[in-house]
């Protein structure tokens, strides 16, 4: 089966009330860019990221989240000099912190560091039509042949009737497979 593949580069999720300390009390997020996911926006607004041996400028997207989380490409954690474990959008026991600065203040988050974990959204019908289930493990065949196609392990399925079809990477895998933009790959169960 044939899915959308796209590179989600290195980003951040906020709560309400730390869009508050680093845009002001009165700070909403601002719409840029609607995103494949539903109701899921990238925004006009970005931070910096400071970790012990370096800081990075991100996007942030929206919604606001229950919990500010910072996603990075492995390349971008060394460049910050955190140790990002590979985990899951939220899966956030354990994981190292840093320190989040705007135009208003900062905020130093305790935890929220992860490397994403590549996965494929499905809404229900869409995983029945693939015959896969929630929390499955699959493979996907990205490029082309006699180039750089590569086939992705360890994928996991997250099936919501919030999603919509797609599969996202980030910046060092896209890069592994000299993927340019959004492409199709291949399920391979």
């Amino acid at each position: 089966m044939k899915i959308m593949v796209e590179t989600s580069a290195r980003h951040l999720h906020v709560t309400d009330a730390d869009l508050k300390a680093l845009f002001g009390e009165n700070a909403v997020l601002s719409n840029k860019k609607d995103l494949s996911q539903p109701g899921q926006f990238a925004t006009n607004e970005k931070v910096e990221v400071i970790g012990p041996k370096g800081s990075l400028v991100m996007s942030i997207l929206g919604p606001t989240r229950p919990e500010t989380q910072v996603e990075v490409a492995l390349t971008d954690a060394r460049k910050l000099g955190i140790t990002a474990p590979i985990r899951e959008s939220g899966d956030l026991e354990g994981t190292p912190g840093c320190t989040l600065k705007g135009p208003a203040g900062e905020v130093v988050i305790e935890k929220g560091v992860i490397a994403a974990k590549r996965h494929i959204h499905f809404n229900v019908e869409e995983a029945a039509e693939a015959g896969v289930v929630d929390k499955q493990i699959v493979s996907v065949k990205v490029g082309k042949e006699g180039e750089r196609s590569v086939i992705f392990g360890d994928v996991v399925v997250r099936v919501s009737p919030k999603y919509a079809a797609a599969m996202h990477i980030d910046t060092d895998e896209s890069n592994a497979a000299a993927l340019a933009g959004t492409v199709d790959g291949e399920i391979i169960k």
